[in-house]
């Protein structure tokens, strides 16, 4: 369990940062940039978590919920350089949840009707908490691409101190962003349905 005894350390007043690997790195690094737009996305989901209390069963919410954990996992593996051997075993993300991201795409997709025009991000407060997680994570998905062309996805080998990143993050969100538009569409059953797109022809 990790213990915070102290909040602030002045340790980043010059534009450093701490990887999960003990190295230090810019702030402006693809990787940070990458778990910080995920730290940003799962805090999305926490304010659609709160809007959900009465619109979602609990099953429901407790799928947001293991999603939060699983991005904390995932931010931490993002933090980790990939290595072909550690002194400790790091926290790293199971591919096995992106399997269980399409098994909830399907589940709850199966519900919703066809779709014949593109939707807009809105109808209830929940819907369009979802829709704002799902354009963080999309985001976040940007971020670890940019990450994985910096550094690649191969373990750091001797001598070469700048280890790759794990592809499986950048998978598992793009799945994460399309359960969140289902889960989106799936909120505003009850609400009227998807609003939709309704292209202006002129003025």
């Amino acid at each position: 369990m990790v213990k915070l005894t102290k909040i602030y350390t002045r340790t980043g007043d010059e534009g450093m940062t701490g990887l999960s690997d003990f190295s230090r790195t810019r702030k402006t690094d693809p990787r940070i940039e990458a778990y910080a737009d995920v730290d940003e996305a799962n805090s999305a989901i926490g304010v659609a978590i709160a809007l959900a209390k009465n619109e979602f069963a609990p099953e429901t919410i407790s799928l947001l919920q293991q999603i939060q954990n699983d991005l904390f996992d995932l931010g931490a593996d993002l933090s980790n350089p990939l290595n072909e051997h550690y002194e400790y075993p790091p926290l790293r993300m199971n591919p096995e949840w992106i399997t269980n991201l399409e098994q909830s795409i399907d589940e709850y997709n199966k519900n919703l009707g066809k779709l014949d025009s593109f939707i807009l991000p809105g109808g209830s407060g929940l819907a369009a908490g979802l829709h704002l997680a799902r354009t963080v994570v999309r985001r976040a998905e940007r971020a670890t691409w940019h990450a994985i062309e910096a550094y690649g996805t191969e373990p750091a080998k001797q001598g070469h101190p700048n280890g790759g990143v794990n592809i499986d993050a950048a998978k598992y969100l793009n799945r994460l962003s399309d359960l969140l538009f289902v889960l989106a569409r799936y909120a505003n059953l009850k609400h009227g349905g998807d609003v939709k797109w309704e292209p202006r022809r002129g003025a």
